[in-house]
This record gives C-alpha cells, structure tokens and sequence, in this order.
C-alpha cells in the first residue's frame, strides 16, 4: 500500500493586503487538505498559519513605476529563485496573490511547465494597460477577483474568471461597534479621534507623514479635543514613524500603535490616509476619509497618460462617483487637508455611511470559502 504525498500549494503574497487575503483562503485550503505543505513567499498572517517563507515579503513591497526601478535586481533575483524553486520542488498549484509585476512572470513559467496556476485579484486591466489581459491568460489557469466591476473585461477576452467577493467586507460587522474599539483604547465616546494612515510601504511613510501630521496639528487648532492615533503596518513601519515624528519634532501629540488598521479607524471619528486598499478598508468601517497620495513627478507623468477611472481610491471606483475627496501631488499639503479633515470631523456624514453600509453589503460573498472551493476545484480537476 503507497501512502499518498501530501498536497503541496504554492502562494506568493506581495504586501499586507495580500498577506491578509491569502490567509483568510489558507485557513479555508487547510480545513480541506490539513496534511498540505504551504511555501512561498508572505507576511505574518500567512506565516502564523504555517507557510514557509522563502524571502522577506517586505522585500516585495515597492510601488511606483520609477521606485521599482531602484530595487530591480534584487526583485529579479527573488523571482528567478522563487520560479526555480517550484520548478524543481513543483508544487500542486501555485496561487500568485496581487503583486502583478512579480507573480504573473512566475506564473507563465510555471504553467508552461505545466504546473496549475491562479491569480487572486486582477491586475487593475479595467484602469490601465488593458492589453496585459493576454499576458494573463498565458500565465494563469484561472484568475479570482474581488470587484464585480471586473467581470466584464475578462469576459470580453474570455479569459477563466471568478468574482469571489472580499474577504474584508466578510470580516467587518456592517455596523462596525465604535464603542467597544474605543474603550479598548481608552478613548471616550467624547473624544473626536484622527486616525492617520499614512500607508504600508517605507517611501508612502516617508512622503506622507509629515504632511499628514502637520495637517493635524493644523486641525487641533480648530478642534482643540482632537487625537491622533498612527497603526503601524509592521514592525517596519512602527519603527520608522517613531523615528520620523522624533525628527520632525511635532508639537502635534499621537498614539502610534501596533493594534490593527481596522480597530483604529472603527474607533476614530475621521480617516486621513494614503491611497491603497486601507481606503476599502476604511469605508467598510463606515469612516469619512481624505484620501491623499505622492509620486514621483516621472510616475506621476505616466500614470496621467496611462490611467483610465475618473477615480483613484476604491469607494469611489466602487460607486462610480466621488462619495470621498481625493488629493493628489501638489495638492497634497497641511492646509488644504486640514479644511477638509475639519469638515469632515464637524459633519453629519449619515447619508455617506449609508452609500458606504450599500457598497459593503454588494461585496460580502463569503470570499475565503469562495477562494478556496475555486483553488480546490481546480486542484482536482
């Protein structure tokens, strides 16, 4: 009698966001194959339920088409040791999770060895670079989306597609409690709270930060309650913020924490933070947000010429029209942010959380066991 190998799944994650989505379907693989080997590449969510990391996942978290280019032989020489790994160690099938640029190269290779492939998130095709479709199709088996925005494109191309939902609109109360993340943080239900978000990523920190912490000691001007509080992504980023509000010298006092994204902005009045997927996170908490964001003026540039929304920040891409107000470059500085910020802080923003209560309920599908059951079908087929 031969005892049977254990499954073996490959799964790459690039950043936080996809550290977090990854996990939520792991948790669900593993109820249905609890002898499988997981390997690749993730953060702490994925490497508390058992992956074997291969590289830092930090290293992977470099946005910006000029700021890529500054990290391209390491990201290189990571890929081409990740590719050869599950070429000699094949796995059952590899799950590239986001980070586009680096998992569909390991993806083609993978599959033209004949290895099962899936990407998880599409690449923004619906935004920019619509003809990267094909490039997907030749890596992936299946790609799994979180917006029902998507579907049409990859119909069009006919490209294997599932809308799963979003794991975050599964996981947050449509009726986040305020009070409960409050009293966890010792804030009472008087305090007007800011949470600042100034992104996961070391360049994000260090572009944003300064702005956005002057923007709030201009805020506590005209609200003299105000609080600050800071959720640090990682370890990183919680040692780097520390260190640059040192530097700065602010006179503008703030709470940097180690407890979530998500419990943080429950708990405040208002968000303040960088564009990503903290502002998908941020409307499921049911928070009024500014969303602001920097780039390299040659990023900036390409990004003009190249992106096609009227919108950048996910609530509104959502909707379809700018329920959140939305900064960009030049027009990210303390004094202009701080109208908006106390605007949104005086606010009734009822019909806003109302629009946002809308969106939350279209995404909520389940998407862990969703994910999982589409990898599963696959893996048996």
């Amino acid at each position: 009698m031969t005892t049977q190998k254990p499954l073996k799944i490959g799964i790459v994650a690039g950043e936080p966001s996809g550290d977090t989505l990854a996990a939520g379907f792991m948790a669900q693989l593993q109820k249905r194959y609890p002898d499988a080997i997981f390997e690749g590449i993730g953060g702490k969510n994925l490497k508390a339920l058992g992956l074997h990391s291969l590289f830092d996942m930090e290293e992977l978290s470099v946005m910006g088409l000029v700021e890529v280019l500054k990290h391209l032989p390491r990201l290189l020489h990571i890929r081409k040791t990740v590719t050869q790994h599950f070429i000699d160690n094949p796995p059952d099938i590899y799950i590239g999770v986001d980070a586009p640029d680096f998992n569909l190269g390991v993806e083609t290779k993978l599959k033209q060895k004949g290895i099962k492939t899936v990407h998880y998130v599409s690449p923004t095709v619906w935004a920019w670079r619509e003809k990267r479709i094909h490039k997907i199709a030749k890596a992936t088996h299946l790609v799994l989306g979180i917006f029902p925005f998507e579907a049409d494109i990859y119909k069009k191309y006919q490209v294997p597609y599932q809308y799963v939902g979003h794991t975050m609109a599964d996981s947050i109360a449509l009726e986040p409690n305020q009070q409960v993340m409050r009293e966890q943080f010792g804030l009472s239900s008087e305090d007007q709270v800011l949470a600042i978000l100034p992104g996961s990523r070391a360049r994000e920190v260090d572009s944003l930060l300064p702005d956005f912490m002057a923007t709030a000691a201009l805020v506590k001007q005209d609200i003299p309650e105000l609080k600050v509080m800071i959720p640090a992504a990682n370890e990183a980023r919680e040692r780097q913020i520390k260190d640059l509000l040192v530097s700065l010298d602010t006179k503008m006092e703030s709470i940097v924490t180690s407890s979530s994204a998500r419990d943080v902005m429950i708990a405040s009045n208002a968000v303040l933070l960088a564009s990503g997927t903290a502002t998908l996170e941020a409307m499921l908490c049911k928070k009024p947000m500014l969303v602001a964001y920097k780039m390299s003026k040659l990023t900036h540039m390409i990004m003009k010429r190249l992106y096609k929304p009227d919108y950048f920040s996910l609530p509104n891409i959502l909707a379809n029209e700018e329920l959140v107000t939305e900064l960009l470059q030049e027009d990210v500085n303390p004094e202009n942010m701080a109208s908006y910020i106390s605007a949104l802080l005086k606010s009734d923003n009822s019909a806003l959380i109302a629009r946002f209560t809308d969106l939350h309920r279209n995404l909520q599908l389940h998407a862990d066991e969703q994910a999982a059951k589409a990898i599963a079908d696959l893996i048996e087929v």
